[in-house]
Order: C-alpha cells, then structure tokens, then sequence
C-alpha cells in the first residue's frame, strides 16, 4: 500500500474532505483496483479472522517448547475469581493479547497485523471492544483500515520486521496501529490520530527482539500485552488533548534509525538479550536434544 507519510494521509483527508479511513480505503481500490465493496468485504474477511483467532483460542495447548500456552486461560479465571488492578474491559483485554499470541506459538490460524509475532495486540483492544457493545461492525471495520494505513507508513519509512528493527518494529508498530484505530473508533481527530500512533512508538522505542531458543513464544506472547495496554493509554492521552512533542513522521524515521543501528544480537538473532541468559540458553539446550 503505497501511503508514504502519516502528513500525506492527513493532506488527502483536508483536500478531500475525507476521514483517514476513506483515504487508506481509496489507496487500497486503486491499487488492487478493486470496489468499495470488494475492498470493505476483504476487510470483513480479516476481522473475522480476528475473531475467530479469539474464540477459537484452546488453553489446553502447549507451544513446541512447552513454555506457551494457557496463559489467556489463567488470566480470564482470575478475573472471575479476583478483583483485579484493572477493569472489565482491561482484563480482557490482557486475556486477549495473551490468547491470540498463545495460539501462534502453537501454530494456529491468527491475523499478521501487522506480524505474527505481533499479532495479539490489534485483537486485543478490539475484540473486547465489541464484545462488551462499544463498538459496531463498522467502526471496527473503519478502524482497521486506519490501522492498516498506518502499519503501511511505517513499513514504508522504517520497518516492521523483528529481524530488521528488534522488537520495536513488530510489536511497537502493532501498538502504534491500535492506538490509531482507538483513537478513530472514539471519534478522534486526525491530529489525534497522529499523536497516539507517535506516543505509542516512542513509548516502545528501543524494544530488542531475543526470542528465548529463536522461537517466537518468550518474551514474545506477553509483550503482545504491553503493545496493546500502552496503545489504549496513548489513544486515552490524544483523545484528552496530550500531544506528542515530536511529529509522528519524524518519530517513525527515528525508529527506523534505531533499528538500523541495533546490533545484530538483538534483531530477532538469538544471540542476546534474554536469550542469552542462563533460563534462556538451557531452553535452546533442551530444544537441540530433543527434549520437548
């Protein structure tokens, strides 16, 4: 999708007298070249793949190192049982992010967004979202094409690929998508849009990729969980009129900087991080004989 700049979508927006949404949705029919409806029904496709991620979640399974899996479960029933630190629809939303990131590590159906590595976080604000009435169909469906525009910039001026920019570039760009979409299923403005994407990339800024033995499951599934509660505080803050002091181009050109200048050990290598320490070497240990 050939969107260049987050000031290029908001400059087709004023020109045109569109939302965001409308912008990503018309670059989408001319590229594709494709209808209104042809496009709105592909993106339908995709949510229901979201949710079908989520209620197809099963705790019972267990990743190939063992280390994932269940979590979402354990967090759903102690939301039942306690009264926990954070609301209804927080609660939730952790269950979710943990859920959906369970199931890719255990090699079940779930939506790139925009990785699989990545792909908790947008579900999870979400889904729950809609689950609890908030949110129609529509204004989901809207959302996500916002989320697919921006995801689109930033692949386009930095990177969404662990192995190129840590875990920045997977799980700070999720966050960042979840935080435009919030922010533009509450009503926000463009300009709001634009400071929860940039808060949300600079609140992830730096965020190495180590996955314990080279698979995607530790610490991979549970920063899914930070993405998405940092996404919904940073749509909360834009939505209040908290602005971020550096445009969000130029956050988005940062962070692609930094992924560039990250060392090796720490793009999806497995040679640093916490898949260097002594847990996580005799995981890699326990992999390479065998022992599963």
């Amino acid at each position: 999708m050939a969107l260049e700049s987050m000031q290029e979508i908001f400059d087709r927006a004023q020109s045109g007298g569109k939302e965001f949404w409308q912008v990503v949705l018309d670059t989408d029919m001319d590229e594709r070249e494709v209808s209104a409806a042809e496009s709105m029904e592909r993106m339908r496709t995709t949510w229901q793949a979201m949710l079908d991620s989520v209620d197809h979640y099963q705790p019972q399974r267990r990743s190939v190192s063992g280390l994932v899996g269940g979590d979402g479960e354990r967090m759903r029933q102690y939301a039942k049982e306690n009264e926990s630190l954070s609301g209804p629809y927080l609660q939730e939303v952790i269950a979710t992010a943990l859920s959906v990131g369970e199931s890719n590590a255990c090699m079940c159906k779930i939506v790139a967004a925009p990785t699989a590595g990545a792909c908790g976080v947008l579900p999870a604000v979400l889904v729950p979202l809609y689950k609890q009435g908030a949110a129609d169909e529509e204004s989901i469906l809207r959302a996500l094409y916002v989320a697919s525009g921006i995801g689109a910039v930033i692949a386009y001026r930095a990177c969404i690929a662990g192995a190129a920019g840590g875990c920045q570039a997977e799980i700070g760009s999720a966050s960042a998508m979840a935080a435009g979409a919030l922010t533009a299923i509450r009503g926000g403005s463009n300009a709001q849009i634009g400071h929860a994407v940039a808060m949300a990339l600079k609140n992830l800024m730096g965020l190495v990729c180590d996955p314990v033995a080279g698979l995607v499951e530790v610490p991979c599934v549970k920063r899914n969980v930070v993405g998405a509660v940092s996404a919904i505080s940073c749509a909360d803050m834009a939505l209040a009129g908290v602005e971020s002091r550096i445009p969000v181009d130029q956050v988005i050109d940062c962070m692609g900087e930094v992924g560039r200048r990250m060392p090796v050990e720490f793009r999806e290598t497995a040679l640093g991080g916490l898949a260097v320490t002594p847990a996580g070497l005799a995981v890699k240990e326990r992999m390479q004989r065998g022992e599963f």
